[in-house]
């Protein structure tokens, strides 16, 4: 049977970058589930700004005809009852059958049912599913109560083979004609299944973001390389640029020299975040007098494009200069008081006391006293007009006028490092004055926010309180403290239980360790998180040998034995009740093994492994619920030390064996 082919684009104006991955993903997947029962599949899933394209291929033209039966009254029913159901199927009582279901016999009938054309499955399901795209956000543009969607919808083709697939979204119709770009292409473009990239190709449209990125890649080497200059790699600005164009072209401009005086931080944050420009660097890593910005069109071969954003870029930098040059007029330490006229959070009052609350936490944890040094003026750069116009460099701003201003170099990198790690990929504070600053602004965050009830719940977590506690936990495991979680909760079990789930979250998702090792490791204690990952590296790298998955095995059972009897004593074997044979070796092998104990973990482990034969020979042979009670007693007793004496590295019952 021949199949058809299926292009379903979606023209709207410019939808946010950040939101194109995310909506394009949700279409391609329900157009999935709608085309699998025609036996279609979803070929390519692609966007520009301005449209969501998705095609799919193997479809059938008509659902496969199929059977439902349908019962009626049971069995029992008198000929009025049967009449009046043959009549409401308008059928003849004299097709209906008695047929057995599990609720008993019941008058029915096999209904035939023809199988819906392609055509119409989609003009019916389409609509919904284009309207049910989950935005962020979405806006009414047909008037308050119509329908939603993230921009307004400007055009619709949706094309099975060489048909139309009709249905309207928002007074929208579809169609077979698109467009193409905004400014160098045409607005009517009749395109079939086929012809469809191409079409728009030849109207400045790549359809594809993997291709417009490669070119903004190219081209960004064929400008630059023969300098000696070079870009640091920047992913979510190649995507943003890669996601607001439909057909990106990247020049190179340049700037006045002089403003490299300012810090390089300043200059690089207006270049990227206010003005979506690559920032240049000669080969040895100083900042060029240089940027790489990209246009959504073809050339500029004027330059008018290049000296505009020269000239938007110079006011930019005129601006950092001024808000620099008056900022110096004031020390950090002039501005301390400034901090009483910033509000922290309501309840828990001003980045004073925030500050205040700060120094008295890093004194008590024992920090050096050049991060309390840099805690006293750590927030004051909140105060300057740098940061009131550049809110992206705040903490880095601070480092660099404490630098600037003569304090020492600990308490500057501190103070620049303040905020890191801001995410599981950022880099930790470098010193270690920097990861007791930033821990204890995060602890008294955490402290203050659960102290007055504020807990992130399900996915609502405004005050950012899980990254918070995340970035506590990477300080912790790849820092230099030697500080432990219960020192930095404040008695507080209900942020010491929102930890715990931080710390399983960050050695599975994180650290890529399996869910069955770190739940036996985090069992046997938590709240060292290097003494943590230790034994997690030594759990991981003991699994591979041949006895461990049977001991932990052994250890599971063992367990179950101890529960089961309702056995909790840790008491003292009983050498003269012991068995000769697999009881007395195990009780040796237990005190050999324990003798063996070191504080190397990894060694620890294989010691533990090796006991398996002599555990795996005490099940064979050995009955522990005899009925003796002391000898059952003592073997209990037996069995508990051997569980107690190890499950201080990882409780092994929590691993999941093949067996």
């Amino acid at each position: 049977m021949d199949t058809l082919d299926f292009l379903l684009e979606i023209g709207s104006e410019e939808i946010p970058d950040w939101m194109i991955d995310p909506a394009l993903a949700h279409l391609e997947a329900k157009l999935n589930e709608l085309l699998a029962p025609l036996g279609g599949k979803v070929t390519s899933a692609l966007a520009t700004p301005r449209r969501l394209a998705v095609q799919a291929t193997g479809l059938a033209a008509q659902q496969a005809d199929s059977e439902e039966l349908v019962t009626g009254p049971p069995k029992a029913a008198n000929e009025q009852a049967v009449a009046g159901f043959a009549r409401k199927q308008g059928i003849d009582p004299g097709a209906l059958k008695v047929v057995t279901t599990p609720k008993g016999e019941f008058y029915g009938y096999t209904k035939q049912i023809k199988g819906q054309t392609a055509l119409e499955i989609l003009s019916v399901a389409l609509p919904g599913l284009i309207l049910g795209i989950p935005w962020p956000k979405a806006m009414y543009w047909t008037g308050k109560g119509g329908p939603r969607f993230i921009r307004p919808i400007r055009w619709l083709v949706c094309l099975l083979g060489d048909q139309v697939v009709p249905f309207e979204v928002a007074r929208v119709a579809t169609g077979r004609a698109t467009q193409g770009h905004r400014r160098l292409g045409a607005k009517n473009i009749p395109v079939t299944i086929d012809n469809y990239q191409q079409e728009l190709a030849r109207n400045f449209v790549i359809l594809d973001g993997a291709e417009r990125q490669r070119k903004i890649r190219g081209e960004i080497v064929s400008l630059i390389a023969k300098k000696g200059l070079k870009t640091k790699p920047d992913a979510a600005l190649e995507h943003t640029l890669t996601y607001i164009t439909e057909f990106p072209t990247a020049i190179l401009g340049e700037f006045d020299p002089s403003y490299l005086e300012l810090p390089t931080e300043v200059l690089v944050t207006v270049m990227r975040f206010h003005q979506k420009y690559f920032s240049v660097e000669t080969n040895d890593g100083k900042l060029s007098p240089h940027f790489i910005a990209v246009m959504n069109i073809a050339a500029d071969p004027e330059g008018l494009v290049k000296h505009g954003n020269e000239r938007v870029l110079r006011a930019r930098f005129n601006d950092a200069r001024f808000f620099y040059d008056t900022d110096q007029k004031r020390s950090l330490t002039e501005r301390v008081e400034d901090l009483a006229k910033v509000t922290f959070q309501a309840q828990l009052g001003s980045y004073l006391d925030k500050t205040n609350r700060v120094i008295a936490l890093l004194k008590e944890l024992g920090a050096p006293q050049a991060s309390i040094d840099a805690a006293k003026i750590a927030k004051v750069d909140l105060t300057t007009d740098m940061v009131k116009e550049f809110t992206e460099l705040q903490g880095q701003i601070g480092g660099i006028y404490a630098r600037a201003q003569g304090h020492p170099e600990a308490v500057a990198q501190a103070i620049y490092d303040q905020y890191k790690p801001t995410s599981m990929e950022d880099s930790i504070p470098t010193t270690i004055e920097g990861q007791y600053l930033s821990l204890a602004d995060k602890v008294d965050t955490l402290r203050g926010c659960f102290g007055i009830g504020i807990i992130p719940k399900g996915s609502s977590d405004p005050l950012a309180l899980r990254r918070a506690a995340q970035g506590i936990v990477k300080i912790l495991v790849e820092g230099q403290l030697k500080l432990t979680i219960p020192q930095l909760t404040g008695g507080d079990a209900q942020l010491e239980k929102f930890f715990a789930d931080r710390v399983g979250y960050y050695f599975r998702e994180i650290r890529g360790f399996a869910y069955d090792e770190v739940a036996a490791v985090l069992a046997a204690g938590w709240t060292d998180l290097k003494d943590v990952l230790a034994r997690l590296e030594a759990v991981k790298a003991v699994r591979k040998t041949e006895n461990f998955e049977p001991l932990a095995a052994a250890f599971k059972r063992i367990k179950n034995i101890l529960t089961q009897a309702r056995f909790t004593e840790v008491g003292v074997i009983d050498a003269s009740k012991l068995e000769p044979g697999p009881e007395a070796n195990l009780a040796a092998e237990l005190t050999r093994v324990k003798s063996a104990l070191t504080t190397h973990h990894g060694a620890n482990l294989e010691a533990i492994a090796s006991l398996r034969p002599a555990v795996d020979d005490f099940f064979t042979h050995v009955m522990v619920n005899v009925e003796d009670a002391a000898i059952r007693r003592n073997r209990l007793t037996l069995l508990r030390s051997l569980l107690t004496e190890f499950s201080t590295l990882a409780d092994f019952s929590e691993i999941v064996t093949k067996s």
